[in-house]
């Protein structure tokens, strides 16, 4: 089992004081997760892949420092963890987005770099972060509960489904004490998922409130408070937590 080398202990009184990485900071879960640890008194450093949208992060956020590169691009990770300027308590994980693709319409290479380039990314913070993260801290990771219902071009998103909970785990007994645990939403109301939908979105909303049995629709607000959470409680770790207003339990 291994250690962090980090000293210190994080404890579950809120996050006052600490320091927390996210990556995928600049809009969405991640910027609104930031905005909430800087609420409570804590510290933030920003990752993100577009400069300017870090840059207005930044602005609003005033974090410790940000970096503006590809989490998938696995040597910049590295060189970002070995240039931090202390330990930190928490990271989070939000970059990437869901990989949509009909067998009839699939490239392999696309779909095996999308598989791979999620992996990479969660295998990458927690083999480079965890000299930074103190005892007791957190590595936060972001998978997803729309992949447990099979579905046209959903294979890629299933297989990550399943395979992020386990991954979760076995990190949570090799990394302890630091802990390592999974957010896994559903449909959250974020520029992505606007990006995704386009002129649909509107009418994904409206099903969404109509079909729920929350009656609205998820926030990143809504996932950010259950990030701090999981941050702040010190007897959670290999965990998945879902986050989906109930999608699961009506049909879509």
């Amino acid at each position: 089992m291994t250690s962090a080398s980090g000293t210190g202990d994080v404890r579950g009184t809120g996050l006052a004081g600490q320091t927390v990485v996210v990556i995928g900071a600049s809009a969405g879960i991640g910027f609104e997760t930031a905005r909430r640890v800087r609420s409570e008194g804590g510290q933030v450093f920003l990752v993100g892949r577009n400069p300017e949208r870090l840059r207005q992060a930044a602005l609003e956020l005033d974090p410790a420092g940000t970096a503006a590169f590809d989490a998938t691009d696995g040597d910049r990770m590295k060189r970002f963890f070995a240039e931090l300027p202390g330990p930190v308590d928490h990271v989070m994980v939000t970059a990437g987005s869901p990989a949509y693709m009909p067998l009839a319409d699939m490239d392999l290479a696309s779909a095996l770099r999308a598989f791979d380039e999620r992996l990479a990314v969660t295998l990458g913070v927690a083999l480079h972060g965890r000299a930074k993260v103190r005892a007791g801290g957190t590595l936060l990771f972001l998978g997803s509960t729309g992949g447990r219902r099979p579905g046209l071009g959903m294979s890629i998103m299933s297989s990550l489904t399943a395979t992020l909970p386990a991954l979760t785990a076995n990190l949570a007994l090799e990394l302890a004490p630091i802990r390592v645990n999974l957010i896994a939403p559903g449909f959250v109301d974020t520029p992505l998922s606007a990006s995704l939908l386009g002129d649909r979105l509107e009418a994904r909303r409206d099903e969404l409130r109509d079909t729920l049995p929350i009656g609205r629709v998820v926030t990143p607000a809504d996932v950010a408070a259950l990030a701090l959470h999981l941050m702040s409680n010190d007897a959670i770790t290999g965990a998945t937590y879902d986050i989906d207003g109930g999608q699961q339990l009506v049909s879509r």
